[in-house]
């Protein structure tokens, strides 16, 4: 039996979801040969998978350097500008590997296509899903076609992607087809179809829910923070130029980056890994976060750099500030006040009744976002989040700002300088103009962040006021209150 060679290894690995595999066969052959091409590209597609994009980019660099036009090398750097929001130029990178005839041709068509749909480039959308080719025989196919037909004429496209929900497709591709139904349905003001149709979508595709999951963690921070601001010590020099949002999902957090990175200082860098990487790694050692002082120092300075180093390699050029939108920072703000000191942070809260219509109406990882199925597991996480980002910005003395959504579309620039003079900016007439941004978004707001402010998304709880019982009045009840006196005490106007 002839033996398997690394290229054939790694693609069986691949195949088979082996991260892990692949990462060791790639740095085997790496340690032979720094050069290696194969190595390269196999590490980069390890580490993405493994979401070390800090890494992968590193890999994704070198292979480009190595072979300037491998394929594989360019759907992967198009796939990290995606992520980054430089949609345009992956654009530019994937158009000729898809239209050519190489064996990565079929891959880099899907990855044009899904890039197109992101950056609302409805009509080259329709001319590329035109082209017959071996792209139409793969089971991505009719999703791509329902979406061009949507963007055209939105009753036929719900109705193509509807019935690929109800076909016996993949289920992340009935997922996808069902919920791009949900939005236009929504759109269309057809609220109780768009209702159903999530909560079929959810009952068919999304993972069982097991909350503890998510709430034990949450319990038990609680419960350290009570005993008070000695017990998260920094053991590492503050940071400079680092700022974090605070908030739950679909809160308005992409408007507010859209915004602040308009500034020459500022620099979005999305939903950047570094404290996913941070919050595990400290999780994985035994100590944390019961007894923080067993942890080592040097791991806080290992960490510290880790962060530091991955958002210097994805901030825009002559920025100083970094703003990092990633969803964990709520959960994790023992872990950024010892490992990143000095860093600033700004919380967003909006309606919860419009952050859970938002929530259940999307599309989130069916495994990572299992509790975006049910009304009562998001009210439940909201009321946990409402509960510990006061206390830990009490107790472990974090500079914020808090930033009521409402009122941030009434009276953008009172909070947009709100939000600067925090980092000690001037305030920048370009910040309000967000939809000017040339950095698109990877996130589930990608369509909204091209448009000017406005307040369309407020109270759009009301299409769908069936979904909530009196569960809800005390989180609302709360909402506002904070709204009305933050928008009294700012001079802003609160409609």
């Amino acid at each position: 039996m002839a033996r398997e060679t690394p290229i054939e290894r790694i693609g069986r690995l691949l195949q088979a979801g082996d991260a892990a595999g692949v990462l060791q066969v790639a740095n085997d052959l790496l340690s032979q040969s720094p050069n290696s091409l194969v190595g390269r590209v196999a590490r980069a597609q390890a580490y993405m998978n493994l979401f070390r994009f800090v890494e992968a980019e590193v890999d994704i660099d070198a292979a480009l350097r190595i072979s300037a036009n491998d394929d594989k090398a360019r759907i992967l750097r198009a796939n990290m500008d995606i992520r980054l929001g430089h949609v345009d130029r992956a654009i530019d990178l994937l158009r000729p590997v898809a239209r050519g005839r190489g064996p990565n041709a079929v891959v880099a068509k899907f990855e044009l296509l899904k890039a197109l749909y992101q950056a609302g480039r409805h009509e080259q959308l329709r001319e590329e899903v035109a082209v017959d080719g071996a792209w139409m025989k793969d089971p991505q196919a009719p999703l791509m076609q329902a979406r061009a037909i949507a963007s055209s004429d939105p009753e036929a496209g719900i109705e193509r992607l509807k019935a690929l929900f109800n076909s016996n497709a993949h289920w992340s591709l009935r997922r996808s087809g069902a919920f791009d139904a949900v939005s236009l349905l929504d759109k269309a003001g057809r609220y109780r179809e768009a209702f159903d149709l999530a909560t079929a979508a959810h009952a068919a595709t999304t993972s069982p829910l097991q909350f503890g999951e998510w709430t034990d963690r949450l319990q038990q921070q609680l419960v350290l923070l009570d005993r008070g601001p000695g017990f998260f010590k920094p053991r590492v020099e503050p940071v400079q130029g680092v700022a974090f949002v605070v908030a739950m999902p679909r809160s308005g957090t992409t408007l507010l980056e859209q915004m602040l990175d308009r500034h020459p200082a500022v620099s979005g860098i999305g939903e950047f890994d570094g404290l996913d990487y941070v919050y595990h790694t400290l999780a994985g050692n035994g100590s944390w976060p019961r007894v923080p002082g067993a942890v080592p120092d040097a791991q806080f300075r290992e960490l510290r750099k880790y962060y530091l180093e991955g958002a210097a390699q994805i901030r825009r050029p002559g920025a100083t500030w970094t703003f990092d939108k990633t969803l964990r920072t709520w959960r994790a703000l023992p872990e950024v006040a010892s490992v990143l000191p000095g860093s600033v942070f700004i919380t967003v809260e909006r309606d919860p009744r419009d952050v859970a219509t938002s929530l259940f109406l999307s599309h989130f990882n069916a495994q990572t976002y299992n509790w975006t199925q049910s009304f009562a597991a998001i009210r439940q996480l909201i009321e946990l989040q409402q509960r510990i980002v006061p206390k830990a910005f009490e107790v472990l003395g974090l500079r914020h700002e808090v930033v009521i959504y409402e009122n941030l579309v009434s009276d953008p620039a009172l909070y947009a300088s709100r939000c600067l003079k925090l980092m000690g900016l001037e305030m920048d007439d370009r910040v309000l103009s967000p939809e000017k941004n040339e950095k698109g978004s990877s996130t589930l707001s990608f369509a909204q962040v091209r448009q000017p402010i406005n307040k369309r998304s407020v109270a759009r709880w009301r299409n769908y006021e069936w979904a909530f019982d009196s569960t809800w009045d005390s989180l609302v009840a709360a909402h506002d209150a904070r709204r009305t006196a933050d928008a009294s005490a700012s001079g802003a106007v609160s409609s």
